[in-house]
């Protein structure tokens, strides 16, 4: 599919065809809701474009079929809802563990348990801290619009081939649901993808390649884990990402990502009149590695700051850990599928610093 100039997409199509291309050749998944049009459309368009297309029995043996096509050298892709990338912890797990690259699309959705369709943020804990069993990570981005949802995924490919890891692109409902224009004349089909020299692809010329993640040798595992967490140090010095909105005289500090940050930005380009003060946004696009550093600087003069998330209260925590109790961090929380409004910003921002 040749699109060229602005095409109305759903931000689950877009992210299929940044996929895409972005070099994507495998892709195996199970339906659930609210993902189903990214699987659809890699149904209708992987085959078509030189790549494989599974609707796999189960979330567990779709996660199992990407280790095994990530181990072959193959950029993959998984992508679920909620309640099905847990199911894919364990194989998540596995594929940190092996150093396999791979992507998964998590169009987030209401829990505990179950929950409902509507667009939550309650994974964030699950994607960020690791999520299965063992000492690991996944860097994971989090869009805000159907055009990040292409451009991000077209960009988790490069940084799991660069890292060897899984990358989890972290949407939710109203992200992947919402139908957009969205350009892809930037996201260019590959010409040339890195060399994978550690790739199972036979063992004609070369010595033998083994790829596992058990270690039973005394010792062996440890070694192993140090290896894991120096690259996870150094990915966290190298790919921070965040984006400042009026952050530079900002008085009050929203903090957000995802469909929240959207609506914050309203709040930030019409300020209530009843707060006293600039108000600035700061939207952590990497939430691991999460943007410590440049929080701790935006709010060194701030008077107070206001997380604005659809969960209990999982961001807020990083946000009280950026700024190491130096400066007030309140909540604005949306739970099971409640979204909040500008105006409920704006009223929360009132009663804190009216």
């Amino acid at each position: 599919m040749n699109h060229q100039g602005n095409i109305l997409l759903s931000g689950n199509e877009a992210a299929a065809e940044g996929a895409i291309r972005a070099g994507c050749r495998f892709y195996a998944g199970y339906p659930i809701t609210p993902q189903n049009e990214l699987i659809a459309y890699m149904a209708d368009q992987l085959p078509l474009r030189g790549g494989v297309f599974v609707q796999a029995e189960s979330e567990l043996a779709a996660i199992s079929m990407i280790h095994g096509a990530s181990a072959a050298g193959v950029r993959c892709m998984t992508s679920s809802g909620s309640p099905g990338i847990s199911l894919k912890q364990e194989g998540i797990s596995y594929l940190a563990g092996s150093e396999l690259p791979a992507v998964i699309v998590n169009v987030a959705r209401g829990g505990p348990g179950l929950g409902n369709i509507e667009a939550s943020q309650g994974d964030y804990f699950q994607t960020t801290r690791g999520g299965g069993h063992g000492d690991y990570r996944c860097l994971s981005l989090a869009p805000s619009s159907a055009q990040e949802m292409a451009d991000f995924t077209y960009l988790a490919f490069d940084l799991a081939d660069k890292y060897r890891n899984p990358v989890v692109i972290l949407g939710d409902a109203l992200v992947g649901q919402m139908m957009e224009p969205v350009s892809f004349d930037h996201l260019v089909t590959p010409h040339q993808l890195p060399e994978k020299p550690w790739a199972l692809t036979g063992a004609g010329g070369r010595e033998r390649n083994i790829i596992r993640s058990l270690y039973l040798a005394k010792g062996r595992l440890e070694e192993h884990n140090v290896k894991l967490q120096q690259k996870y140090a150094g990915l966290a010095r190298a790919e921070v990402r965040c984006e400042q909105v009026g952050c530079e005289d900002a008085d009050i500090l929203l903090v957000a990502y995802g469909t929240c940050a959207r609506i914050a930005s309203e709040v930030v380009a019409r300020p209530p009149d009843n707060v006293g003060g600039r108000i600035g946004l700061l939207r952590p696009i990497t939430l691991w590695p999460f943007p410590y550093a440049e929080l701790r600087a935006a709010a060194e003069n701030v008077r107070g700051i206001l997380t604005v998330e659809m969960s209990a209260g999982q961001l807020v925590e990083d946000v009280r850990l950026a700024v190491e109790g130096r400066r007030p961090v309140h909540l604005l929380s949306r739970m099971g599928g409640g979204i909040p409004s500008a105006g409920e910003i704006a009223g929360k921002l009132a009663s804190i610093f009216g």
